[in-house]
């Protein structure tokens, strides 16, 4: 799994993180626009190439970035993903507003064509940047593209809009689909340990009977016992990740309404509250893993 972020503020900078046990990644190439690595599957020893686009904002450096990325020169053979903040349009319709430069939006597809790279869609909002201001200018300038290689290689590749929680940028989740199984994981959440009920639990739990005889066994048989209470246990009790993807589905929903229409003072006092809702609960998740490290 790779995880971007993009700063907003001069100067453009990207961060691109992955996780060791299943990749190995190289940067083989970084100017003021791109950031690109490639990546080795330890799964299945495969390698693929990634670049994240931060493009300026400038009417100028819009001009040089699309003069760049024309330029780019893409094997046929190449399994080859670009995303990120291109910081330009399509069409007319990637803007909820009058207005946007038909002269750059040009630009951009001659760019795309030259390229014959294949744009993913993109599912959920139709926007992914907001000025935050009521009513909104509400924009598309974040973009998923990739070889014609790479969509043979990987063809349930999806993109999909987030929730977002305090930037004017809408975070994007992009999945490639693998053939990597996955395990019935049971999964602990630490805030678990904050709750009054949580020791009495694990206490009941761990005193159940194993009728083991041998030590090991019966460690290991104390250890399922404890885990099917936990389980058990936490489907009664108010999930704090529960609670945040719910805050997030309905302010999803707020943003994509606002898409369509100017929202009313209630509703946007609404979505305000919501928010100030998610930040909350996003600290105490926080604070619940500070705790969990210093122990």
């Amino acid at each position: 799994m790779i995880l971007l972020k993009m700063q907003t503020r001069n100067p453009r900078r990207m961060l691109v993180a992955w996780k060791g046990n299943f990749f190995e990644g190289t940067l083989v190439f970084q100017n003021e626009f791109p950031m690109s690595l490639e990546f080795k599957s330890l799964h299945n020893g495969k390698f693929w190439l990634f670049t994240n686009i931060y493009a300026p904002c400038t009417p100028e450096g819009k001009r040089d970035f699309c003069e760049w990325f024309k330029d780019i020169q893409m094997l046929d053979d190449q399994d080859w993903i670009i995303v990120g903040d291109f910081n330009l349009m399509r069409t007319l319709d990637d803007r909820n507003r009058p207005g946007g430069d038909s002269s750059e939006m040009m630009l951009f597809n001659e760019a795309i064509s030259a390229l014959g790279i294949i744009e993913v869609p993109l599912r959920g909002k139709r926007f992914t940047w907001s000025n935050k201001q009521h009513p909104p200018l509400l924009e598309r300038l974040d973009w998923f593209f990739t070889s014609v290689s790479w969509t043979l290689t990987y063809p349930n590749t999806t993109a999909s809009t987030l929730v977002s929680e305090v930037s004017d940028d809408t975070p994007c989740l992009l999945q490639v689909e693998t053939e990597i199984p996955r395990g019935n994981i049971f999964r602990f959440e630490n805030y678990w340990m904050e709750h009054d009920q949580f020791m009495q639990v694990v206490n009941h739990g761990w005193s159940l009977p194993t009728f083991q005889t041998d030590s090991a066994k019966n460690l290991m048989a104390k250890l399922k016992n404890l885990r099917r209470v936990l389980k058990a246990w936490q489907k009664h009790i108010s999930s704090l990740t529960a609670n945040i993807t719910n805050v997030k589905a309905v302010l999803s929903l707020m943003e994509i309404l606002e898409e369509h229409r100017d929202l009313t003072v209630e509703e946007w006092n609404f979505k305000d509250l919501l928010s100030e809702k998610l930040l909350s609960l996003l600290h105490q998740q926080k604070s619940v893993l500070e705790v969990q490290r210093h122990h």
